[in-house]
């Protein structure tokens, strides 16, 4: 009689195939383990491959697949390789908890080279707090920032510009009775990827670059909030131009837990310069009375608005109590 042998004695080995017959795929959409590719305009449905081990993919990922890549219902590629990434979006759940259960590190996207800030001037109306997070995020991540204020319409956007007028920000206004052309130019070419609150305007927008995107698009509340339409990032061909966009879902909130002091004043560009003159392991708080960022506003070269902005940002960071509210 044969014995076969048990799971524990199968011979193992440290050698994995080199997969060099493995195509090139960019992640378009990732659902519950599954992982939609885009491989010359074909889309393949994928799995990630055991060797893979935790190393988790998201849309914008850049990967080699092989398997059955025919695209044909049933049909399921295997992920074997992740190229390294040139850039990584992050976002921390939420800041202000202090368990790390509530500072759990997400990636939102791979790849992306635009962050577009998508932000309503009415109905909802603009939170600069938001964008300012937005911000610090994109240039944490060496992601070029674009401002992209909706519903012009409905309002001016003179005192969102004033605020950031001391920033080379680039910005576009959409309105719903004229085109796109404004923002397609800032597109083409480029991944970008959307961010913005519920209820803004980002999937209306997305549905109008992207005629056959579908993305579910909802009414804002009565208590001024929008409501989630979106439920997963997914990334779309631009039609007409080369370039990506990737629509994410609406968030309530972009935590920053993951960026480190430094990095969070490097997100205010117009305030950086000022903490040259700062003393030694100053810790910008202002509470000594001596950080180089106030006397940089009292002698009119940056906006109390924008060094209280910062502050607040550094305060939910180290868990202080500070008061630096502007309304904003």
């Amino acid at each position: 009689m044969r014995i076969r042998p048990g799971p524990a004695s199968r011979p193992r080995t440290r050698i994995r195939p080199r997969h060099d017959q493995a195509e090139d795929g960019f992640v378009v959409a990732v659902d519950r383990g599954r992982y939609t590719l885009d491989l010359d305009g074909r889309q393949v449905l994928a799995m990630r491959a055991r060797e893979l081990g935790r190393r988790g993919v998201v849309v914008g990922d850049r990967v080699a697949v092989v398997g059955d890549l025919s695209g044909v219902p049933g049909s399921l590629g295997r992920i074997v390789r992740i190229a390294e990434r040139e850039s990584v979006l992050m976002r921390t759940a939420d800041d202000d908890e202090n368990t790390p259960e509530g500072r759990v590190e997400r990636v939102v996207v791979a790849n992306a080279d635009q962050l577009v800030i998508v932000s309503a001037l009415a109905d909802p109306p603009s939170r600069t707090g938001f964008i300012d997070r937005c911000l610090v995020a994109a240039y944490d991540a060496e992601i070029d920032p674009l401002l992209c204020l909706t519903k012009a319409d409905l309002a001016a956007p003179d005192e969102i510009l004033d605020y950031y007028a001391d920033l080379d920000l680039p910005h576009v206004l959409t309105r719903p009775d004229t085109g796109l052309a404004a923002l397609v130019d800032e597109l083409a070419g480029r991944i970008s990827v959307l961010v913005g609150h519920s209820g803004v305007g980002k999937s209306t927008l997305v549905n109008r670059l992207v005629p056959d995107a579908d993305r579910r698009v909802g009414e804002v509340s009565a208590i001024g909030k929008g409501r989630h339409t979106s439920t997963s990032a997914v990334a779309l061909p631009l039609p007409g131009v080369a370039g990506w966009i990737i629509d994410t879902p609406g968030i309530s909130s972009f935590g920053l837990a993951h960026v480190s002091a430094d990095s969070l004043l490097h997100g205010f560009p117009d305030l950086v310069q000022a903490s040259v003159t700062c003393p030694p392991n100053c810790d910008h708080t202002g509470s000594a009375g001596d950080c180089g960022l106030d006397a940089w506003v009292a002698a009119g070269r940056a906006d109390p608005r924008r060094l209280a902005s910062f502050r607040r940002l550094l305060a939910s960071q180290t868990g202080a109590t500070e008061d630096y509210d502007t309304s904003t």
